[in-house]
């Protein structure tokens, strides 16, 4: 096994900030990308405020969406910043990364168009909140509500809700995440690059997979089903004798199975719940037995009988709980990197697993500004090394080229 990452050599300069765009460009990083990450001065990236909680003077937030990165802090509405992103653009990276608001970069010189015609190689990517044309600014809370999301999120007959983490902002990170990869492997093929963009709303809505499509079939209105599922049963939480567990049957034979370990292997008979669409349209009805049955024993109980037999089920665990769970059971999820104030900083890796390459945590998110002597002297090694070609790049230092 190779202790490089399957993206090694491959360099990002990420523009972007908050959530979506910074997590892609943080798992570029594990991957084995090297990424250098442009904050805006003289406060960085917008997460850097968001909390509480912090920790040493950092947020949690930030934390979460932005190791594996070098920082440095630019004014772009200055030519000499301008300058210094044109330089690692056209000289340096592979990938770029931005999240602005459409025609801002180009009235800072630096238009993604103008980028790729001086370097055919590179590869662009832009996250947006909605697709193109469509200039409103998304925040995740939003795109939740405005996506159709939020309409069948929450209890049957209740209000709507949104999920508990920034779920669309995610979803549009690992979207942008398989672009990019994507435009880096057609890359190879025909040596140039591509822009690929990404929105927050097209995103979630492209994730509402198979609720999206049953309204596509047949035109009625998605609703909400609280914890249950609205094309499988049992699919659901249920009560237990001391808490609270899950269970999620995906076929005809789980049930039986279930039925056997509930000790009722009639249900599995019975003529409302013989098929899966049987127990949709009964589901009320299989409910009631099922939470009458499972309320007479802990969690623990039924747990190691439904584990024992191979059905689908859980505790309605705390993220705590979870995650030592987790540890239990030795999945490796929470590694540790060196933060150069914080000490050692607790952190979930990203899943992959490779059975040649290395993917690794290498580097804690970096303090604001921390690495701007060494990005600067990258800058100047690049400036000396285009001085030698016999040519400098137009408006270096003093002004960007005129996109408009």
């Amino acid at each position: 096994m190779t202790t490089e990452g399957p993206l090694a050599g491959i360099r990002v300069l990420d523009l972007s900030r908050v959530l979506a765009a910074p997590w892609a460009t943080m798992a570029l990083g594990e991957l084995g990308a090297d990424v250098i990450k442009v904050e805006r001065a003289p406060d960085g990236d917008e997460t850097r405020q968001w909390g509480p909680p912090f920790v040493g003077g950092e947020s949690a937030y930030y934390l979460a969406a932005n190791r594996n990165k070098q920082s440095i802090a630019l004014d772009l509405r200055e030519p000499r910043d301008q300058a210094i992103v044109r330089d690692l653009a056209l000289g340096w990276a592979d990938v770029v990364v931005e999240n602005f608001r459409p025609g801002t970069l180009e009235r800072w010189g630096l238009g993604l168009e103008w980028l790729r015609r001086e370097n055919p190689r590179l590869v662009t990517a832009s996250l947006r909140g909605y697709p193109a044309g469509d200039d409103r600014p998304g925040y995740d809370f939003v795109i939740q509500a405005a996506s159709g999301l939020m309409s069948i999120t929450g209890p049957a007959d209740g209000e709507p809700y949104k999920v508990g983490v920034a779920v669309s902002d995610l979803l549009a990170g690992l979207f942008l995440l398989g672009g990019i990869e994507a435009a880096l492997m057609r890359r190879e093929r025909t040596g140039r690059g591509d822009h690929v963009e990404v929105s927050l709303w097209g995103a979630q809505v492209a994730a509402l997979v198979n609720v999206v499509q049953s309204y596509l079939v047949t035109g009625e209105d998605p609703r909400r089903y609280g914890n249950a599922h609205p094309q499988l049963a049992p699919y659901q939480t249920f009560r237990t004798q001391d808490g609270w567990i899950a269970i999620g049957v995906g076929n005809d034979r789980q049930f039986a199975v279930l039925s056997r370990a509930l000790d009722h292997p009639e249900w599995a008979g019975d003529p409302r719940f013989r098929t899966n669409p049987d127990r949709v349209a009964h589901r009320q009805e299989l409910a009631a037995l099922l939470s009458a049955r499972l309320a007479e024993a802990p969690t623990g109980f039924w747990l190691s009988r439904l584990e024992a037999l191979g059905v689908p089920a859980g505790p309605v665990a705390t993220i705590p709980e979870a995650l030592r769970e987790a540890e239990r059971r030795g999945h490796g999820l929470v590694g540790e990197v060196s933060h150069p104030s914080l000490g050692s900083l607790r952190q979930v890796r990203l899943p992959w697993h490779f059975r040649e390459a290395a993917v690794a945590m290498r580097t804690a998110p970096p303090r604001l500004d921390q690495d701007r002597a060494d990005v600067l002297a990258l800058v100047a090694r690049i400036r000396r090394a285009q001085d030698l070609k016999g040519f400098k790049k137009e408006g270096r230092g003093e002004s960007g080229p005129d996109d408009h």
